[in-house]
């Protein structure tokens, strides 16, 4: 979890205790839980799909290319019996840059800080070296339950789920084994309870409605990565980061709000990619991340979009740091 994530989820429960506040009842008797949940997998298993069709809204970008996530995003799921509040990480890998380095280390810090975690492994893929990885990784978490999730299932035939849900259940030691399905909706009911579960007595955390803590403009920025990740060749997306230079209301209107942006590249090969032939992809990135961003925000968005190359910016701790990604 980010140092902002570790640090309000400990000011939240630190307040319960100072304030004496204890779970309340439930209307069926039972007492209310509330607690975090990290989902981790190898690249594009569908951790983020599955937090946005639990929590029941888009709170994190979602892509097929891998390593699309590179933050620690948190959905908020609103249960009568529970909040939980579940935290989607990078995907875990042996890292090749500056950058991966960073995010495997934010993986491992998340791991530490939450309640249950759910090791997510797709139905319709050979479990392979990248998924023993890690459940040799999740081996040492000695602590926390963990709870492996067979995901994707829509994309497997019935044989394929069930001979998945018995390798995986063979990888290590799992409070459960969940076979679901975000883009059908399959088990995700269970997934909820698997979790809820396991979670601790205690208050919300955060305000009732309240879907994600992210602010608007790494939302903003996020949704331009995603619309310039589709359509390109299978090298650039690890090389683009997307800034939010400056975001608000234009001035004499309430309806309008300005978004300035930059859109950077390390090569300017990478560049003319994205720009596209007389324009034409750079303007489509517009179009598709506005009308995502006007969903967000609930008003009309102007979007000025530009691109600079930051040379190696992977493996620069300056240009890190300056794109936002800290040690």
């Amino acid at each position: 979890m980010s140092e902002r994530g570790v640090r309000a989820t400990q000011q939240c429960r630190e307040y319960a205790t100072i304030k004496g506040v204890t779970s309340p009842q439930t209307s069926t008797g039972t007492r209310f839980k509330s607690g975090f949940a990290c989902f981790i997998g190898r690249p594009n298993v569908g951790k983020s799909t599955l937090m946005n069709a639990l929590v029941g809204t888009k709170v994190a970008i979602t892509s097929s290319k891998p390593q699309t996530t590179r933050r620690t995003i948190r959905g908020i799921v609103h249960r009568p019996d529970a909040q939980l509040v579940i935290v989607d990480t990078p995907g875990l890998h042996k890292p090749r840059t500056l950058l991966g380095e960073r995010l495997d280390s934010l993986v491992r810090s998340t791991l530490g800080e939450v309640d249950v975690i759910g090791f997510c492994v797709p139905a319709n893929e050979q479990v392979g070296p990248g998924d023993r990885f890690i459940a040799a990784e999740l081996a040492q978490v000695k602590r926390t339950p963990i709870v492996a999730m067979v995901t994707k299932t829509d994309l497997a035939t019935h044989q394929q789920v069930a001979e998945q849900l018995l390798k995986v259940s063979r990888l290590g030691e799992w409070a459960d084994v969940v076979p679901c399905s975000a883009e059908s909706n399959f088990q995700l009911d269970v997934v909820g309870d698997v979790l809820v579960d396991r979670l601790p007595e205690g208050m919300p955390l955060y305000p009732e409605g309240e879907l994600t803590d992210e602010p608007e403009q790494i939302m903003v920025a996020e949704l331009i990565r995603e619309a310039a990740l589709e359509g390109v060749r299978d090298e650039l997306p690890h090389s683009i980061a997307v800034v939010v230079e400056e975001m608000k209301a234009r001035e004499g209107r309430d309806d309008l709000v300005d978004v300035h942006a930059w859109l950077y590249v390390e090569r300017p090969s990478q560049k003319g990619i994205v720009i596209g032939p007389k324009g034409a992809r750079l303007k489509d990135v517009g179009t598709r991340a506005r009308i995502q961003i006007e969903a967000l925000l609930g008003s009309k968005v102007y979007l000025d979009l530009r691109i600079k190359v930051a040379k190696d910016w992977q493996r620069d701790p300056k240009q890190l740091r300056r794109l936002g990604f800290y040690d």
